[in-house]
């Protein structure tokens, strides 16, 4: 158990120091001033992502390589954190106006009277994959076998925290009969696979192609297709969305609508080009070296994301749903779902 607590606290510091580092690792994602208005760029317009490099938020990076930002006349700024949970806590705070990470924050952040909503909704399915290190994987063979284990999660408060702890209670282990790990995502992830620091935890793409390719982990539970996520969740299960606050949208609601317009034509791009040609299109350094890795991994993916950015039917009420099963702030709350997510700008843009 001491152990345990020194990784997590280890983890919890390597992401305090990545945490300093939110600009973009290349000059794909604009860097100007605050003034509102830069130089001849457009509108600025800062999001904070839970981890740029990540699959499952890929329409971020993508939309800027397009330049579909650009054609509405905006000068959005990426910045990225470790996991999403830190996203949220950089668009609570007012730092940036936006916030590209999952839905369920929407739910959870009500609960304390602080009103964001889904403007854009990227996904139908959580693209999260729970996978376990090879030296348990006699042990664990489903979320049965997650009493007195490690698992990790990328942040604690994060929607990989929430998810694992819905698996766990669904299949009748107690939230405090094991221990979540925070041990980020990428290498950090990985490392603490491989030197038993967790036994399993929850992961996307392209950490997941990684851990197959080395071998160091099976997958236990995968969530990146609509039937992965009806089968572990009970129904569709919207994730990765740009979220904003309430108030600051209905204050801007033409730079909101920009914003739709622009992550709308990339949805409907994603659709209709492959896997090898969207990989093509991000930064190298997301590849680390293995290009068609890393097309796999956005190819295992891409079943997660929806075509034109609308909330799909019946998500909301799943994930208020797989919430409510182990939140007491949930359990305790009436959550009005209908001021956690708009369609108006979607809708717009498609027509």
């Amino acid at each position: 158990m001491r152990k345990t607590a020194r990784f997590a606290a280890s983890a919890a510091a390597g992401l305090l120091a990545l945490s300093s580092l939110t600009a973009c690792a290349n000059d794909a994602a604009s860097s100007t001033s605050d003034s509102g208005k830069s130089k001849g760029k457009g509108e600025h317009v800062k999001i904070m992502v839970g981890g740029l490099d990540k699959v499952i938020y890929l329409p971020a990076m993508l939309t800027q390589r397009l330049g579909y930002f650009t054609d509405e006349g905006l000068d959005v700024e990426l910045l990225s954190e470790p996991a999403g949970v830190q996203a949220e806590t950089a668009l609570v705070s007012g730092q940036v106006q936006g916030a590209v990470g999952f839905y369920d924050h929407t739910l959870d952040l009500q609960t304390h009277k602080k009103y964001v909503e889904s403007v854009v909704q990227f996904s139908h399915a959580p693209g999260e994959v729970e996978v376990v290190s090879n030296k348990a994987a006699d042990k664990i063979t489903s979320p049965k076998d997650f009493k007195g284990k490690k698992l990790g999660v990328t942040g604690l408060g994060s929607s990989t925290d929430f998810l694992t702890k819905y698996l766990a209670v669904k299949n009748g282990v107690k939230v405090s009969e094991f221990s979540p790990v925070a041990v980020g995502a990428g290498p950090t992830f990985i490392a603490a696979l491989e030197q038993g620091s967790i036994d399993a935890g929850m992961t996307t793409d392209p950490t997941v192609a990684t851990i197959l390719e080395k071998k160091a982990g099976k997958v236990l539970v995968d969530m990146r297709t609509p039937e992965g996520s009806q089968e572990a969740l009970g129904g569709p299960y919207p994730s990765s969305s740009l979220y904003m606050q309430t108030d600051w949208v209905n204050g801007h609601k033409e730079t909101v609508q920009k914003l739709a317009n622009a992550f709308v034509k990339t949805l409907k791009w994603m659709s209709t080009h492959s896997a090898d040609e969207i990989a093509a299109k991000m930064p190298a350094d997301y590849s680390q070296g293995d290009q068609a890795l890393y097309a796999e991994a956005i190819k295992s993916t891409l079943p997660m994301f929806t075509t034109d950015g609308v909330m799909p039917q019946n998500g909301p009420e799943t994930v208020e749903k797989v919430l409510k099963a182990f939140n007491p702030n949930i359990q305790n709350a009436n959550v009005d779902l209908s001021k956690t997510y708009t369609t108006e700008f979607v809708e717009k843009a498609a027509g």
